[in-house]
C-alpha cells in the first residue's frame, strides 16, 4: 500500500525510525491482526495498533461495555455502557486513525469457529483472561503457522510472550510454558484479585511493540522468553523459556 501524502504526515514518527522508514510503514497498512478480547489489555492494544498504522484489526469480543470496565479499557467511554465492545471499540479506533479497516466479531471465541476466524489474518495478538481461551488461540495458530503474541495481567503483575513453535526447535511452544490448564479454583483473576489499569496498559504496550516487531521482521523475537513485570517492585525482567523435548503439543506435531 503506498503512503498518500496525510499518511507521510500521520506517520512521521514512525517512518523517520530506520528499523521502519517508508516501506516499513507500507507493510504496516497492509496487516492484518486479530485481537483477541477487548478488555483491559485489548482495548489499549487496539489503540496503539491503530495508531501505528496496522491496516486491518479484526476484535473478537462477545460482551457488553460494563462501568466496572472503565477503570482499565480505556476504548471505551461513559456513554459506551451497555454497548457491544466490539461496536464500541471499533467507534474508537475509527475515531482515533479513520484510515484503519476494523472487522467486528462480536463472538465468543469456541473450537468451532476459531480457525475460520484467525485463518484471515496474519497473527493473532490474545489478550483473553482465561487459559482455555489462551490454548484454544495458540493451538489454532500453530495449525495455521501464525505467530501469537499473548499477554496476561492480574494485580500488579503482567507477563507476555510470543509463540510460533512451528518455526523448529528453538521456539517453544505455550504447551511447554504451561502443559496444562490449571485448576480454575487456584488461579488468581480480575474479578476477584482486581487490577491495576495502569498495569494493563503497561502490558498491552508491550505487546503492541511486539506485534508491530513481528510484522515488521525487526528486533529481536519474544520467542523463547517470557517478560515479566511487577508494578509494586518496579522490576521487568525477561526470562528464558526452552522447548520442553517431552512437551505433549509441540513434541508430537511436525516443525
Amino acid at each position: 500500500m503506498k503512503l498518500s501524502d496525510p499518511a507521510r504526515r500521520r506517520y512521521a514518527r514512525n517512518i523517520v525510525l530506520p528499523e521502519i522508514g517508508v516501506a516499513g510503514q507500507e507493510k504496516l497498512l497492509s496487516a492484518k491482526v486479530l485481537v483477541i478480547g477487548a478488555g483491559g489489555l485489548g482495548s489499549p492494544l487496539l489503540l496503539y495498533l491503530a495508531a501505528a498504522g496496522v491496516g486491518t484489526i479484526g476484535i473478537v469480543d462477545s460482551d457488553k461495555v460494563e462501568l466496572s470496565n472503565l477503570q482499565r479499557q480505556i476504548a471505551f467511554e461513559t456513554a459506551d455502557i451497555g454497548r457491544s465492545k466490539t461496536e464500541s471499540a471499533a467507534d474508537a479506533v475509527n475515531d482515533l486513525n479513520p484510515d484503519i479497516r476494523v472487522v467486528q466479531h462480536p463472538v465468543r471465541l469456541t473450537v468451532e469457529n476459531a480457525r475460520t476466524l484467525i485463518s484471515g489474518y496474519d497473527m493473532v495478538a490474545d489478550g483473553s483472561d482465561n487459559f482455555e481461551t489462551r490454548f484454544l488461540v495458540h493451538d489454532t495458530c500453530f495449525s495455521l503457522r501464525k505467530p501469537v503474541i499473548s499477554a496476561a495481567v492480574v494485580g500488579f503483575k503482567g507477563q507476555l510472550s510470543t509463540y510460533k513453535a512451528y518455526e523448529g526447535a528453538k521456539n517453544p511452544c505455550y504447551h511447554c510454558f504451561i502443559p496444562e490448564t490449571p485448576p480454575a479454583e487456584i488461579m488468581p483473576n480480575c474479578a476477584d484479585n482486581g487490577v491495576l489499569g495502569a498495569v494493563a496498559g503497561v502490558m498491552a504496550s508491550l505487546q503492541a511493540t511486539e506485534v508491530i516487531k513481528e510484522l515488521l521482521g525487526i528486533g529481536k523475537s519474544l520467542s523463547g522468553s517470557v517478560v515479566v513485570f511487577d508494578a509494586l517492585d518496579a522490576i521487568l525482567r525477561a526470562t528464558q523459556l526452552r522447548r520442553d523435548p517431552a512437551c505433549p503439543f509441540c513434541s508430537k506435531q511436525a516443525a
